[in-house]
């Protein structure tokens, strides 16, 4: 009795067969090392931008409303045309020595010569004669390297993560491996934001004194080693992996490599007349529309308690570190069991009620932070240092329920479609829906700065609330609809190896 109960429990805990390691740990690594550089890139880009002389939390939206989205489309065609004529694994391993090239360049040659290259003189006479109603606009020309920095970093998570690890993912994970690994690889990315952050404080008291500039290199150093970690990992899952019949069938590699037609319109087409697909881009949506609304107008308060970039990095490693500590510790205690055993819509909803709950007490702090004055006293906090902690909690909260929750049960979604909507659907709903989401928080932002002459975020708050609660319930909405198009897909179990090519694939 006693021994079945802990069997029982061993495999709620522990779900994967001693020769699925093989398997399970390089992509659990590969998660890992994603993740580090997610964060390392993330907070980076925050820092640079944020702290700068002419800058503020304020160019934020201007780069992501006006410039990233176009980026990202962009980088969709290119990774459609590419996707048409090159093999997976070398469009992979493409893509993300891009990435590191970048970083090198901008370690060694952009900012070391950031003074020189930042054309300050044209910028200040662009401000005298457009006025400070331009300012932000300006800001992103005189940190042009900055900003292509802050681009480059936004492109991380979409490409790297969403389409070129999870679609990597998905392709060689049936799904009843999936509702057993998932939960790891994402409990990967939570251990990575938890050390992520000591590394960060490693590095910050390494250079502690000195320029910003030994805990930029040092820290892009870190970030080129993961990379490479990454691709080595890859091509140990290419070779040793995808060729085990036992995990993947004789035609796993194969499977693998076929070339998939992808063009960025027939990927929005289908998005748009696939209701699965549909409201699965509005989850992701609403993910990015709500937390940017939140995230921008608490780094505005997070500048104004610490100015020093060195000082805004620390606090930024501290969220970082505890994101991935909370995450971690509930992706393995709770986050596959509960999806076994409550099922895919009791944990969809998990991440927009929360986001939905912490970002309401956010904005009440943030318009009646002078009436709390006396509580944040009691606290032993000042009335601006208790916003930046309330607005830690809701980015904590809400990035610890993505990626416990959000992640695994939207990437469940996408594997019982066929591999032509696995492909261009997601392409479209991760690349450009993602990219949606923030953009329209920035295009909200911006629109409402200009109505209002405002030179701040801060007088926003009151007409952001009632469109972050329309975006939750519209988000709550769209995973009430897919409860019923998915809960019984994803609790079929599909026979071993290669069932998921020989059985006719679910349509939206």
């Amino acid at each position: 009795m006693v021994g079945a109960v802990l069997r029982r429990w061993q495999q709620r805990l522990w779900p994967i067969q001693p020769y699925e390691l093989k398997k399970v740990v390089p992509l659990f690594l590969m998660k890992f090392f994603i993740s580090i550089n997610y964060v390392i890139l993330s907070s980076l880009k925050d820092t640079l931008i944020v702290t700068a002389p002419h800058g503020g939390a304020e160019v934020i939206p201007v780069l992501k409303g006006w410039l990233v989205l176009p980026v990202v489309i962009g980088a969709t065609v290119l990774y459609a045309k590419l996707s048409n004529i090159m093999r997976r694994a070398t469009l992979f391993y493409s893509i993300m020595a891009a990435f590191m090239v970048f970083l090198v360049l901008y370690g060694t040659v952009l900012y070391p010569h950031h003074d020189a290259l930042c054309p300050h003189r044209t910028a200040d006479l662009l401000t005298v004669k457009l006025g400070a109603s331009w300012s932000n606009w300006i800001a992103v020309y005189r940190y042009w390297m900055d900003a292509i920095f802050f681009i480059v970093a936004e492109l991380w998570s979409t490409l790297v993560i969403f389409l070129c690890f999870w679609g990597f993912a998905n392709e060689i994970n049936r799904m009843d491996e999936a509702k057993r690994f998932y939960t790891l690889f994402i409990a990967g990315g939570n251990l990575a934001a938890m050390c992520a952050g000591p590394l960060m404080w490693l590095v910050i008291d390494h250079t502690v004194g000195a320029p910003f500039q030994g805990t930029l290199q040092s820290l892009i150093t870190l970030a080129v080693v993961c990379g490479a970690c990454i691709m080595i990992l890859h091509a140990w899952v290419m070779r040793f992996v995808l060729r085990d019949v036992r995990l993947e069938g004789e035609s796993g590699a194969k499977r693998y490599e076929q070339k998939t037609k992808l063009s960025l319109i027939q990927s929005l087409r289908m998005v748009m007349t696939n209701k699965r697909l549909l409201a699965i881009a509005v989850m992701v949506i609403g993910f990015g529309l709500t937390i940017n609304l939140v995230e921008v107008s608490w780094k505005a308060s997070l500048k104004l308690q610490f100015p020093h970039p060195t000082d805004y990095q620390s606090f930024m490693a501290n969220v970082a570190s505890m994101t991935g500590l909370l995450s971690f510790i509930l992706s393995l205690v709770v986050g596959g069991t509960m999806v076994r055993s409550l099922g895919w819509h009791a944990c969809a909803q998990i991440t927009p009620i929360a986001i939905g709950v912490t970002g309401v007490l956010f904005f009440f702090a943030y318009l009646f932070q002078d009436s709390l004055g006396p509580f944040a006293a009691w606290m032993g906090l000042t009335p601006l240092m208790m916003v930046v902690v309330m607005g830690a909690i809701q980015v904590i909260a809400s990035k610890v329920t993505k990626y416990t929750f959000f992640d695994m049960t939207k990437e469940m979604v996408f594997i019982p479609l066929n591999q032509e909507e696995r492909v261009k659907g997601k392409a479209a709903v991760d690349m450009v829906g993602s990219r949606l989401g923030k953009s329209g928080a920035s295009w909200i932002q911006i629109a409402l700065i200009e109505l209002l002459g405002a030179g701040s975020l801060l007088p926003l708050a009151p007409y952001l609330i009632p469109i972050f609660g329309i975006m939750v319930l519209a988000w709550i909405g769209s995973t009430h609809y897919l409860r019923d198009t998915v809960q019984d897909t994803l609790s079929v179990k599909r026979e071993p190896q290669d069932a998921h090519v020989n059985e006719t694939p679910v349509a939206g």
